[in-house]
């Protein structure tokens, strides 16, 4: 089951724009390797290759798979409308368990949303809410964190913790299992509800020189109860390991 946990990367392409340090008007071009444990029953981690494609305006901003318009950007707050696409995604016939394989497709979709990121000498406080806007989940996904940005040398390092929320409806769209399901896999049929899920993080970002910057970004979740629960899951614990380089110009 090849599933692209895209949808932590287009998340986190959000949240690192508030701890970033770009300038208007800059373009970054780069390589990254992206890998994530996958929480999907049958399912084989694997490493992904991910170009980067960075824009940051005055008004709007592309990273990746996220873009926003600035509704309101000083040196201490950013109000913006966020999209970003999701691509987390089940094909039951790339599972290795043959029970998933008799499940229903579940497709990546395109979230629109709004956040908000508060800059003061004590840390980032980062939130976030945004909706499927293909019809596919009809799910909401929250989020709310603190970070805590500092200078080492040439590093700028962002840790940080947080929680995620998503909807009912993105849980059973993604996790749970219809009866209809249960009748042709064997699995027992869940409706979950809505869920918490907290996590701890990590951004690194190095300046080689003027214009060739390495970043890292790690990020641990701990899934809810409610997706921990579900037949088609087999792991208490998500996240992402994504590296890579960009030159700035």
């Amino acid at each position: 089951m090849k599933t692209f946990k895209l949808k932590t990367l287009a998340a986190v392409a959000i949240a690192i724009s508030c701890a970033s340090a770009a300038h208007a008007g800059t373009w970054s071009l780069g390589a990254s390797a992206l890998v994530s444990p996958d929480p999907y029953l049958g399912k084989q981690d694997r490493v992904y290759p991910v170009p980067v494609i960075n824009y940051e305006g005055d008004d709007f901003y592309f990273r990746t798979l996220a873009a926003g318009y600035y509704l309101w950007r000083d040196d201490s707050n950013r109000l913006t409308l966020d999209a970003y696409y999701l691509p987390l995604n089940f094909r039951p016939g790339d599972s290795d368990d043959w029970r998933m394989k008799q499940l229903d497709k579940r497709r990546s979709t395109l979230m629109a949303g709004v956040s908000y990121a508060h800059t003061e000498d004590w840390g980032i406080i980062r939130t976030a809410i945004s909706g499927d806007m293909l019809d596919n989940s009809n799910g909401l996904i929250g989020d709310v964190a603190y970070l805590y940005k500092f200078q080492l040398n040439n590093w700028l390092l962002t840790p940080g913790v947080g929680v995620t929320w998503n909807s009912k409806n993105q849980n059973k769209y993604y996790y749970g299992v219809s009866g209809n399901e249960a009748a042709r896999s064997t699995l027992s049929a869940y409706e979950p509800s809505d869920s918490w899920s907290p996590y701890a993080e990590l951004s690194a970002h190095y300046q080689i020189n003027a214009s060739w910057n390495a970043f890292f970004l790690g990020r641990y979740i701990q899934l809810s109860s409610e997706v921990k629960n579900s037949p088609m899951v087999d792991k208490s614990y998500t996240g992402i390991v994504w590296t890579g380089v960009t030159y700035t110009f």
